[in-house]
């Protein structure tokens, strides 16, 4: 599976699959349980690069004195929103708002999809942002941060 990084706006991210094949409705469960999966464990604050204390302390964690003030210190870090899986052809796509999320989720996704590429559903690439010319990527409005909003209240 290769991995593939265009323009990358964290609160408007379009994320694209390229199958090797048109993926069938169990294929297209797997995936979309992969992207809840990851959206709620985002919508939890799972993704907070400041609070990586485990991973920081290294190989041995025997006996880790976990500081809650450490972890109650860090800046929140939670995605906001997410679309439905969509599909078109060999293509599946999936829009986020990843919100103050640390780039280490979408490290996670990757992994996870490559895993998953490897042992269940063929990918061909996986895209990081941006759109694909021949399957345009509806305009999101983001309320609360529009004119028109203001103009309501």
């Amino acid at each position: 599976m290769r991995v593939e990084f265009r323009e990358c706006d964290f609160f408007d991210l379009w994320i694209w699959l390229e199958f090797s094949t048109v993926p069938s409705n169990m294929e297209q469960q797997y995936v979309e349980e992969i992207f809840n999966s990851w959206f709620f464990l985002g919508k939890l604050g799972g993704f907070n690069a400041e609070n990586l204390q485990v991973q920081d302390t290294g190989l041995d964690i025997s006996y880790l004195e976990y500081s809650d003030d450490v972890a109650d210190g860090s800046l929140m870090s939670v995605m906001h929103n997410m679309s439905e899986v969509e599909y078109e052809g060999n293509w599946g796509r999936c829009w986020f708002d990843l919100g103050t999320s640390d780039a280490i989720s979408l490290d996670v996704l990757i992994n996870g999809f490559k895993q998953f590429s490897k042992d269940y559903v063929n990918i061909e690439r996986l895209t990081i942002g941006g759109e694909n010319s021949d399957w345009p990527t509806p305009t999101r409005k983001l309320s609360g941060f529009s004119a028109d909003d203001d103009n309501n209240n």
